[in-house]
């Protein structure tokens, strides 16, 4: 067992203490953090709470972050201007850091704690960048996130399912730069049920004027990581359930007499999962609370919602938890309050609430700033880079009911990639055709000089290229699973498709669309039967026809739980990331010309009736 009187970090399966993470103040001039909180409905502060019982009865604070997704300023390298949305929120490290420093100095800073429920290096330019670009496992550079988390003061980080994005090898690299202990009990070595990361750690408090406070905090991440990051985790990794990992490990926690359980989860509330019934529940936070009896706080993340306070009873012992879930990118920081009492001569939280604060009510933390500037100036000098002229202006706002050529472009590269690369094999002489879905509404190639930047803004994720081979019969399904993502529409109804989109939560990152073969959607049809008229150069598809298809490879991982992809032969994966072959292939051509590839070859219909 662990010295019980150690000033360290516990943590029982590594060879020596973590490092501690690094302790500074820097007091913004402006709102307080008391009155931060206050207008957030928290009228108290613990330092307020008279003698708190006699030092019998003491409350400290726990803070946390979620899915910050590499943005460490507030800043939008897509527009290369300061982030900014129709909510006024604001995004960054430099923002949370601000709030960080004024609930420390308010709170008292031997009375809070800091961590993060993953996501935190994918997501943005400057984590593309230095992850891919100029790698900083190859510099040796200090990773932006990680000097931006040590700058901070994190106590610890759970991870999410975007750190396993860069492989197992960058991640390590990563982890070793963080002063922060990096928690995934459920992630464990393939095949056992040994953690390749540390399951958890303590954190010893000392309150002037009180007993010590040993606080544990469990890491878990997300079961979804073998789906989405297969290529890098199979073989090497398994991620096991949420709920039975949390079983095993809180009571090894409490058995090591610590006062207070927090668990860090890179999971969502809701119970349910993006992918089939195979695998243990992707959004299982609420399940955690209401099954595993010891909890007694919850950060959670992965659904990038905005959760200020969940009250959940347990199942087991009637007690409830608290949980909450904090904006993605920085945009707020979760804060509980956990009071505690001495009873039989141990804390014990005799009561909890939590709340999240809006990041737009501080500015950036100058400090923060200058810890990550130069890097990102590199960044935002990359994606200024031109890269080929375009003839007109392309956008991306309608690309979630018409077929557009700027998504079309997308298809485009990445057949034109498949087809070079599998020339003189077997499958060369089978039709190539490509899918691709809409990331983002807002993505435009201006006429003139197209950069980066704009590329980058089209296609926002880490995606690398396969080619898989699909029969007609399945790309029928296939299509029909894309096409639930429309509500069903009468054929006499106004024509208003912004509100016919997103049926059944459906993102827009599921409407995958398929250029190469021509076909119609009929949203006036039910879910199911809406695929009319599928064709390959005029003639209908037949059933056991066989075609390679360009996809993603979160797509061919299974993400999304579309039919057939996961299980499909790859005829093609050269880990080429898709946004870099973007990329390439404008900057070799010089020319981006609608004439050269934008065909209209699937159209919206309600009772084959065009709807356009």
């Amino acid at each position: 067992m662990p010295d019980q009187e150690s000033d360290h970090d516990i943590d029982p399966l590594a060879d020596t203490p973590p490092r501690s993470g690094l302790s500074r103040r820097n007091f913004l001039v402006g709102v307080s953090a008391a009155s931060v909180l206050a207008a957030a409905g928290w009228a108290q502060t613990p330092r307020a709470v008279a003698a708190e019982g006699g030092g019998r009865s003491v409350t400290i604070t726990i803070m946390g972050t979620s899915d910050i997704h590499a943005n460490a300023l507030n800043w939008d390298y897509y527009k290369d201007a300061a982030y900014s949305d129709s909510a006024g929120n604001t995004i960054g490290l430099a923002r949370v850091s601000s709030l960080v420093n004024q609930i420390r100095a308010d709170r008292g800073r031997d009375r809070t704690l800091l961590f993060d429920a993953g996501d935190t290096i994918q997501g943005s330019p400057l984590g593309f960048y230095y992850a891919t670009v100029d790698p900083v496992n190859a510099s040796g550079a200090v990773h932006p996130i990680a000097a931006g988390f040590n700058a901070i003061g994190y106590d610890a980080v759970a991870l999410g399912n975007h750190e396993f994005n860069y492989g197992l090898d960058f991640l390590d690299y990563w982890i070793s730069q963080l002063d922060a202990p990096a928690l995934a009990a459920n992630a464990v070595h393939a095949g056992t049920t040994e953690p390749a990361f540390r399951p958890y750690i303590v954190k010893k408090m000392h309150v002037p004027g009180y007993k010590p406070i040993r606080v544990g905090v469990l890491g878990l991440t997300n079961p979804g990581v073998v789906i989405w990051d297969k290529g890098n985790v199979s073989g090497r990794l398994d991620v096991l359930d949420v709920v039975e990992t949390a079983a095993r490990w809180v009571p090894i926690m409490r058995a090591e007499g610590v006062d207070v359980v927090v668990v860090s989860v890179h999971a969502g509330d809701s119970g349910l999962s993006s992918y089939g019934s195979d695998l243990p529940v992707e959004n299982a936070a609420r399940m955690l609370a209401e099954e595993v009896p010891g909890i007694d706080a919850i950060l959670f993340g992965h659904a990038h919602l905005d959760k200020p306070e969940v009250r959940v009873v347990n199942k087991v012992t009637g007690k409830e938890v608290v949980m909450s879930e904090p904006k993605n990118w920085g945009q707020r920081l979760s804060v509980f309050d956990l009071q505690l009492t001495m009873e039989r001569g141990q804390w014990v939280v005799a009561a909890a609430k939590s709340l999240t604060v809006n990041t737009n009510t501080v500015a950036d933390d100058p400090a923060l700033v200058q810890v990550v500037k130069a890097q990102h100036d590199a960044v935002v000098a990359y994606v200024n880079t031109p890269v080929a002229t375009s003839t007109e202006t392309l956008s991306a706002a309608e690309s979630c009911w018409k077929d557009t050529a700027i998504l079309d472009y997308v298809n485009h590269v990445q057949i034109d990639t498949v087809s070079k690369a599998i020339a003189g094999t077997p499958e060369a002489s089978l039709p190539i055709i490509s899918l691709a879905a809409p990331f983002n509404r807002a993505a435009t190639f201006p006429a003139g000089q197209v950069t980066i930047k704009d590329v980058a803004g089209l296609y926002i994720y880490d995606n690398t290229l396969l080619g898989s081979v699909l029969t007609g019969a399945q790309i029928k399904d296939y299509l029909e699973y894309s096409a639930k993502y429309f509500l069903t529409v009468a054929p006499d109804a106004a024509v208003a498709p912004a509100t016919w989109t997103n049926a059944l939560g459906t993102p827009d990152y599921n409407f995958d669309q398929f250029s190469g073969v021509t076909y119609d959607i009929d949203i006036s049809q039910p879910q199911g039967s809406r695929i009319a008229n599928l064709a390959w150069e005029g003639t209908p598809v037949a059933a056991d026809q066989r075609f390679v298809v360009a996809v993603n490879n979160y797509r061919q991982s299974g993400g999304g739980g579309f039919p057939h992809i996961a299980a499909a032969p790859v005829v093609y994966n050269a880990q080429v990331a898709i946004r870099e072959a973007i990329v390439a292939y404008a900057s070799a051509t010089g020319v981006i010309d609608p004439a050269d590839f934008h065909e209209v070859n699937w159209k919206l219909v309600r009772a084959g009736t065009p709807v356009f």
